[in-house]
Formats: C-alpha cells, structure tokens, sequence
C-alpha cells in the first residue's frame, strides 16, 4: 500500500507540473532541496564544479536579470550557439523567466546557416559559447542589423573584441545582472509568475531532410508532459546522474536538461571534452543515457577492431563470451526458460569480460540505454545486450516532444521500438503511418500554419513513419513514409533497413541505398577512415588521403566481404548487387547530411546522378570531377575514376 501511495502521489505531482513554465518548476525545486541536493556537475580542468538548486536557481536569475538589461521582452526570441556546460541552461531558463523563447543552433553550422536561422526569428540576443562561434557571426553581420547584443561564454582569446559594443562577455553580463536585480527587488519572480503552461518555451529545427528545416514550437506544458512520462515510466529518483553529451540543438538534450531533470530533480553532469568522455562517465557513473544510433555503431566499431588486435587468448575469450550472451538474450526475449549451466556460464562470463569491458567503456552503472534518431541495426542492440549492456531501441521526434516510444525492460524484442510511454496514445493509419496522440505534441511550426495544419490528423499527431504494432503491443518502424521505395516490380521496401545493417561493419561510416523502379539495387558507401587506415597500416599498404584510401584494391575487397556478409541476412529483394566506394565523406557543411547527421537523400540522389546511373549500366569505372570543401572554408576541385564493385 505504502509503494501505491508513492506512485499516486509521484503522478500526481507530475500532472500538477503539467501545469508550470519550467522557471516556475527550477524555482520550486530551489525551494525544496536547497543546497541539499545537487543540481548540475561541470568538469573543468578535471576537476568537478557541484551547483546546488539553490546555485542553479541564484545563476539562472543573474542571468535573467543581464537578458532584461539588455532590454529583453517577453515574446522575443533569444537565439544560443552553445557547447554542454552549465551556462546553456542558466541562459535558456533566464530567458524563459522573461518569457521569451529560445532557439538552440548546431555549433557545427557554418555562418550562412546561423545568418539563415537567426534572421528568420529576428533574435534581438545570441548567445555564443567562443571565439569560434563570435567569428562566424562577425562575418554576417552586416546581415542582422537586428541583433542588440553577442553574448560569448569563454572569453578565450576574445581580448581584442572587448571594446567592440555588439558584443558582451557572459560575466559581465551576470555583473550587469547583478547589478539589475540590485535595482528592481523580487523583479525576476514576479515575471516568472507571469509565465502560463501554454507559453512557447523552445523551437527546433526539424532535420530538414527534405528541404529548409522547419521551425517547431515546444510550450512549457509540451517539455513538462514528456519529462513526467519519463519519471513515471522509469522511476527516476532525485540525484541520479545523467550525462549531458548530445549537441544541445537536438530534442534530445533539450527534453532531458530542460524537461526530464527539472521534474524528476536529476543531476545534470557535463563532460569536460569529447576526448574524455568515457573517462567521465567512470567518474560519475550515470544511471541512464539516450544518445544516436551513430555513437553506439562507432563504439561497436572500436570495441570489434581493438577485440581484433589483441592477443589470441582474449580474442577467444571475448567471442566466446559474446556467444553465451547472444544465446541468453535469445531466451530471455523469447522468456524461454535459463539452464542452469548456460547460467553459469553467463555468470563466469559476466566476470571475465562483460564487467571489465563495460567498465572500460564507461558504461558499468547504466540501468539503462537507449538509441534514437536514426534507425539502429538489431544486430548493434544484440551486441551491447550480449555483453550486459541494457541497451534499447526507443523512438521519437521533435514534434512529439522527443522520444515516447521505449522497450520495456524484459519485453526487449530487437526490431521493435516497443510501447508508448505513460499517458500517450499511438496507433496506427489507413496508409500505415504512425500516429500519437499525448500532451507533450507541440504547438505548431513557427509562421507556417497550413504545415501545422497538415502535421495532425483528428488530433493526432502524423510522424510521417510507415510502421505496424505487434501482437505484443510493441511498434515496429519500416522507415519514413516518403522514403519508402519500390523496384521495378513494384516491391516495397525501407532503405533504411538496408543501410543499418551495413553500418554495423567496422569498416563501413555511411551508406546509401538506391533502387527506386530499377531493376536491383545499388549503394553509395563511405568507408570509416580510422579502423580501414588502421586495417591497411597492417598490412603495409601505403595510402595518403581519403580518396586514396577508398581506392585501394584490398579496400574494396575488404568491403565486398562486408557487403556479402550483409547480403546473406537479407530477403533476395534487398540485396545489394553493385555499390561504389564514394571518393569523400559526405558532409553536413555541403548539404548532404543534416547536422543530426541524416543522409538528404533527395539531395544526394542529385548530386550523384552519374555514378548511379553507371551503376546501373553496369560499367565497370566511371570517371568524376567533384568539389570538396576544406575545413579553413576554401572550395577545391578533385578528379578520379570510381570503380563499381559487382557483389
């Protein structure tokens, strides 16, 4: 009876912040825990920094008293540059005290894209995280006469800018607020207050896979919705540890930080580099993690080429630890009953190797991991299961408030997403699109109506996925609705589902699959540079670049293997019968990925309509003239002959 109350008492709760701007709920969280409990952790300099609600709660109304010296209003739109650390979530939540909304931008976007984007919403404020970040705005800035003010964060050889009036440091910014909050007493609660459910909060740019990324529009009741059924769902406790490691413009961070922490009273913990990453998550040791499919297919990637440089003992070791594993995930999804020896087994092999590996990898005190975005080969989720890692398959999007579609534990079934979260509703339409219906749907797409219009059917949300539910309940995922494609012979299928499996080769970083109404199909591959270099170093073949790389003979026959090996797990429909190692990596900054790193497949198709077409005229080579854009921003030409590899 004791635990029922508990859990009407945590729901209860949770529906009550349904009902309050996330400034409100941050306020009540400084209020409950005080310095008691710890909000957020950042590593500088290795050491860990601990802000308590009350420092979180303290920051963030500095930082809203900066913003309202500037002369920020409620309604504008306040635009941020920003890497992981704490000063991202003081500006966005000082904002949302105001009652303005904010717009997280990919880092990674050259200044044509920030220009674009900015301009759209007409952002009187931006803040920046460096010096890198201010540059590419200086270089537009005859373009937004719009902006008042820069704000940067690291003020890192920023010394020459000082006396530049557009821009501002952030702790001067926290003086000025200081300074603010000094002169108008009880001015930034008082605003808070203000602030209604309904309010926009966020907006995010969708991948634009398809063509310009539309702008959707998230409310406070929008994050605090999916953030409760996450709580529930999970039983997520004040004080577990989450780790803050996706790029702040995607829904994933942006539901976790601002959402997910705020109602359940998380801690927020930030890496201090990519490089240390691992070595952090040792440190911390977070509960759960949701990050893309591309971070667990790169770490299978390394784990399977470093297995296959050690010694011949560990190397047999690990494989046949990865076969009792793999036969005891079959049972338990299959809830075949465990012999005791295979038990055994799976014990000794826990010892041996799942334990140290994990440990290594960071990952030893996860209850739980998940995978979204891009659609994930089962054969990654099998991998991480069979060595103890409880790695799940969830599904979302940015208009649904992020992901609210997860496998339950002990109901892991490898090709599904599994079942909606608490309190969403998903069915499936005539056409097989996947629809939801839950409080955490945004509000629409910013300045563009008749798109809103048409992104729900009777109240339902329309993701644009074709998908089906199985007899267990669970939610299988064919691809997206648009990109299904189908042959000759008028047979559909997902290249989706072709293209994930052949990323799950070590040596494979991107692959495009083609066959609409051909007669067969064929696929672009991107080779992953560091384990084919380390591959080729092996084995004594000189290589210099890329492109020289991708063209060596033992290259392409060590991918040949892979793709046969793909081939024989697949229907004789979606076999790959011919595929060209393409000559550079496709690049977000040349438009053929999104910065989510999607394909645009459209795009893609376009601009490598020659190759394709060889591909299918069965020619053995087919001489290209490309340009390649260079990391300093300089255009170059280069001129090769790809060979067309027959499978």
């Amino acid at each position: 009876m004791e635990y029922r109350r508990n859990i009407l008492d945590s729901t209860r709760q949770i529906n009550m912040e349904n009902e309050n701007t996330l400034p409100q709920i941050l306020a009540g969280n400084a209020a409950k825990y005080g310095d008691r409990k710890t909000a957020i952790r950042d590593k500088a300099y290795g050491i860990w920094q601990k802000y308590s609600w009350n420092d979180y709660y303290r920051f963030m109304k500095k930082t809203a008293g900066g913003l309202a010296a500037l002369n920020l209003k409620r309604g504008e739109t306040v635009c941020l540059i920003v890497e992981n650390h704490p000063e991202w979530l003081f500006s966005v939540i000082a904002a949302h005290a105001l009652g303005a909304t904010t717009l997280n931008l990919f880092t990674s976007s050259v200044a044509e894209e920030l220009c674009t984007s900015i301009k759209r919403i007409n952002s009187p404020i931006v803040v920046v995280q460096d010096q890198e970040q201010t540059d590419k705005l200086l270089e537009v800035r005859d373009k937004l006469p719009h902006i008042r003010k820069v704000v940067y964060i690291d003020p890192t050889g920023m010394t020459s800018y000082e006396n530049d009036p557009w821009l501002i440091s952030y702790a001067r910014l926290l003086e000025a607020g200081d300074k603010f909050l000094q002169e108008n007493k009880n001015f930034i609660e008082e605003e808070i207050k203000k602030g209604r459910s309904d309010d926009i909060a966020v907006m995010i740019q969708t991948s634009g896979t398809t063509g310009i990324p539309k702008m959707a529009m998230l409310s406070h009741r929008n994050l605090s919705a999916i953030a409760g059924q996450w709580t529930e769902a999970n039983g997520i406790n004040p004080e577990e540890n989450w780790m803050s490691i996706s790029p702040p413009a995607w829904i994933v961070d942006q539901m976790w930080c601002m959402g997910v922490a705020l109602v359940s009273a998380m801690t927020v913990n930030f890496p201090e580099t990519a490089e240390t990453m691992l070595e952090d998550f040792r440190d911390i040791g977070p509960s759960m993690i949701i990050t893309s499919s591309r971070f667990w297919e790169d770490m299978a990637s390394r784990i399977r080429v470093k297995i296959s440089d050690a010694g011949w003992l560990k190397r047999k070791l690990f494989f046949l630890g990865e076969r009792i594993g793999k036969a005891v995930v079959g049972k338990t999804a299959k809830k075949v009953p465990i012999h005791p020896p295979l038990k055994l087994l799976y014990q000794l092999m826990s010892f041996l190797v799942y334990r140290p590996l994990l440990d290594r990898m960071g990952c030893s005190c996860f209850r739980s991991a998940f995978t979204g975005g891009h659609p994930i080969s089962p054969d990654v989720i099998l991998f991480f299961r069979a060595v103890g890692l409880n790695l799940k398959q969830c599904y979302g999007l940015t208009e649904a408030g992020g992901i609210f579609q997860v496998q339950p534990d002990k109901e892991v079934k490898l090709e599904t997403v599994g079942k909606p979260l608490p309190q969403t509703e998903v069915k499936i339409a005539d056409d097989q699109e996947v629809l939801v219906k839950s409080l955490a749907n945004f509000s629409g797409y910013y300045n563009d109506y008749q798109a809103t219009q048409n992104a729900f059917l009777d109240g339902w949300l329309k993701t644009g996925d074709a998908g089906y539910i199985d007899a267990d309940g669970h939610l299988l995922i064919i691809g997206r609705k648009e990109d299904i494609i189908r042959n000759k012979s008028g047979e559909a299928f997902s290249p989706d589902f072709i293209e994930t499996r052949l990323k799950f080769s070590p040596y494979i970083k991107e692959a495009v699959i083609f066959g609409e109404n051909r007669p067969f199909i064929t696929a672009m591959i991107n080779i992953d540079m560091g384990n084919v270099g380390n591959w080729a170093e092996e084995r004594m073949i000189p290589y210099t670049t890329y492109m020289d790389l991708s063209q060596q003979p033992a290259v392409e026959e060590l991918i040949l293997k892979e793709v046969r090996n793909v081939n024989e797990q697949l229907p004789d429909l979606m076999k790959v019968k011919t595929f060209i190692l393409l000559y550079k990596l496709l690049d977000a900054d040349e438009e053929e990925l999104t910065r989510t790193g999607k394909v645009r497949r459209r795009f893609v198709y376009g601009l490598y309509i020659k190759i394709i077409e060889a591909m299918y005229r069965n020619e053995k080579n087919v001489p290209v003239r490309g340009k390649v854009r260079y990391r300093d921003g300089r255009i170059g030409e280069i001129e090769t002959t790809v060979n067309i590899i027959k499978v």
